[in-house]
């Protein structure tokens, strides 16, 4: 009994750790401020880098446009766009200019990785950085300026911070609420404390060597062949990044708009496909962190307890649980998880205070409960990937200039 019960004490005090992280790690980068140099043209240390611009399209070429678009009217000068248009029909396709080249390939990719392999391949001069779009994406007019001077400053891997295209919904709202919530924990929270930033799939610029390294390693290789049971791409890359022990920049200021989730059932089928790779993921993970551990890398070591983190909903799912079970073993294990997951409820609020989220999204936090039922939804979808994990549908076809000026709008 005596084991029994140590054993589910630690099962306890590990959920009670998890749970209570985000706040101190949010408490402790409370005082430190971002050393970022601004270097301006002009300065001895200043360089106009050349940017590839890659968006990967699948099915919908249309939905690209507006981000070509926002590509192309950059406050920068350096970059070529490279639109890998996968399975869809360009026929209609009438945007022309020398920074923009379109691929149509046959047979299709069907990959996301594949397609930007076929785009890196054929670049029209060599780049120094390569950057990865979602075909839904936006970049603000400024996005590749603030990265190139973080690249000035030194970063070889410099993540962009996604933000919402899209608040007309309830489920939008949601989605995007947890969103801001993880750029500031897993994000921008990591990258002060002198960790990695955890990448958000698009909106990354990765020195081009690196990229890569990355597209030639094994696991790439190994995913070509597993279709929808594959890793997702970004965290294939974010786990070979830290284990050559680079580190992964954040830069808060340079936004990419990306389009939420407009119903349950694109809720279901986006969080079965990333609980499915958490999942998946979960050893390389483990080895960051142990690595971070025997080595005494404080950047593989945060950045591998973050990424081992459970899943918002299921932390609090096990801390409530066990919250009940332990009410008739031992009432200090009891105290211990009711004070964690306050503390977690809590942080919530101040990590959206902080994110200063618009209005729409505090008026959609009474909806939570209905969201987190379609990631248990989600979850029990994971089974049969190949079935199951079907590609999202984009449908918010607006421009930068309107996302802009709803957004002076609302402030």
């Amino acid at each position: 009994m005596s084991i029994l019960y140590t054993a589910f004490a630690i099962i306890c005090l590990l959920v009670a750790f998890f749970l209570v992280l985000p706040f101190l790690m949010v408490l402790l980068s409370r005082p430190i401020k971002e050393k970022i140099r601004k270097i301006k043209p002009g300065d001895p240390d200043y360089q106009e880098h050349d940017y590839g611009c890659i968006i990967t399209a699948y099915k919908n070429a249309e939905i690209a446009k507006p981000l070509v678009h926002s590509l192309l009217k950059q406050n920068y000068g350096q970059l070529h766009i490279y639109l890998v248009a996968d399975e869809c029909d360009i026929s209609n396709w009438d945007i022309k200019d020398d920074r923009l080249t379109v691929f149509n390939p046959d047979p299709p990719l069907r990959l996301k990785a594949k397609s930007i392999i076929h785009a890196m391949e054929q670049y029209v001069r060599p780049h120094d950085y390569t950057v990865v779009f979602d075909a839904d994406n936006l970049a603000h007019p400024d996005f590749l300026n603030i990265i190139n001077n973080y690249v000035n400053n030194g970063n070889t891997v410099v993540q962009g911070q996604r933000t919402a295209k899209n608040l007309d919904t309830t489920y939008a709202c949601m989605d995007a609420m947890g969103e801001f919530y993880k750029n500031y924990t897993d994000r921008y929270i990591p990258y002060l404390l002198g960790s990695s930033s955890v990448i958000s799939g698009s909106g990354m610029a990765v020195e081009t060597e690196l990229y890569w390294a990355y597209l030639r390693s094994p696991e790439i290789e190994k995913g070509k062949h597993q279709w929808k049971k594959m890793l997702q791409e970004d965290k294939i890359l974010q786990n070979n990044l830290l284990f050559k022990k680079e580190k992964i920049t954040y830069a808060m200021d340079a936004i990419v708009y990306d389009e939420k989730v407009v119903s349950g059932v694109q809720v279901e089928t986006q969080r079965s496909r990333w609980l499915f790779s958490y999942f998946q993921n979960l050893p390389n993970a483990s080895g960051i962190l142990l690595k971070g551990l025997l080595g005494f890398n404080w950047n593989q070591l945060l950045f591998g307890l973050v990424t081992i983190a459970p899943p918002m909903f299921i932390q609090l799912f096990l801390g409530l649980v066990l919250m009940l079970i332990s009410f008739f073993i031992d009432w200090r294990l009891t105290a211990v998880l009711f004070t964690a997951i306050a503390i977690f409820g809590l942080n919530v609020f101040w990590v959206l205070y902080l994110s200063k989220v618009p209005g729409q999204v505090w008026k959609a936090l009474w909806n939570v409960p209905f969201f987190v039922l379609n990631q248990f939804k989600g979850l029990l979808k994971m089974g049969n990937p190949n079935k199951n994990f079907k590609h999202s549908e984009h449908t918010r076809k607006v421009s930068i200039d309107e996302v802009l000026k709803s957004e002076k709008q609302e402030s």
